[in-house]
């Protein structure tokens, strides 16, 4: 185990603990725990590059906790009205339909390689803007229902144009495979 594995871990467990603050309305809360994770993302990342700790677990488990913390985020946001119910759908359906099929792929003995695309970097930045001005909003820190409009939309377009780019992605290596 190396200290980003355990910083990844402290994210994985500040998932509930996000969850939780958000469904008992402590909302200020909920954006600080939201913080501390984003935070521990990128200080987790510089440890293993910087000190040569990158690990297997961790190629693993980092992308696992930020997808949690991503899709918590989302669902609760959702839950309590600060984001439309579509727009989780369209996230969170998004993300079934990539890991469906990776792991297709992989059942039937044709394992696509998971490399993540630009369209996808953008799309998750955008995400987690979205999460953490809504959160913002939410906590009264600012007025930002404008922001989280139109995060809102470009969250959306870059979702449907990156679930269609894993899609093309996937089809061509079942066809060259196939």
């Amino acid at each position: 185990m190396t200290w980003p594995n355990f910083i990844t871990i402290g994210r994985v467990i500040l998932v509930p603990v996000f969850i939780l603050a958000m469904l008992q309305g402590t909302t200020g809360w909920a954006f600080a725990v939201f913080l501390v994770a984003g935070l521990s993302d990128a200080i987790d990342g510089y440890l293993a590059r910087r000190f040569g700790q990158v690990s297997e677990l961790g190629a693993y488990l980092d992308p696992v906790a930020d997808k949690l913390l991503l899709i918590s985020g989302f669902i609760t946001l959702g839950y309590v009205g600060a984001i439309p119910v579509w727009l989780v759908l369209l996230v969170v359906s998004r993300d079934v339909l990539i890991v469906g099929a990776v792991l297709t792929s992989h059942l039937i003995g044709r394992p696509v390689p998971v490399r993540p695309l630009f369209v996808s970097k953008l799309t998750t930045t955008v995400q987690i803007l979205l999460v953490t001005v809504a959160l913002a909003h939410l906590a009264g820190f600012a007025e930002l229902s404008a922001g989280v409009f139109w995060l809102g939309l470009a969250a959306a377009g870059l979702t449907i144009a990156s679930a269609a780019a894993y899609l093309r992605t996937w089809m061509r290596h079942m066809a060259e495979t196939g």
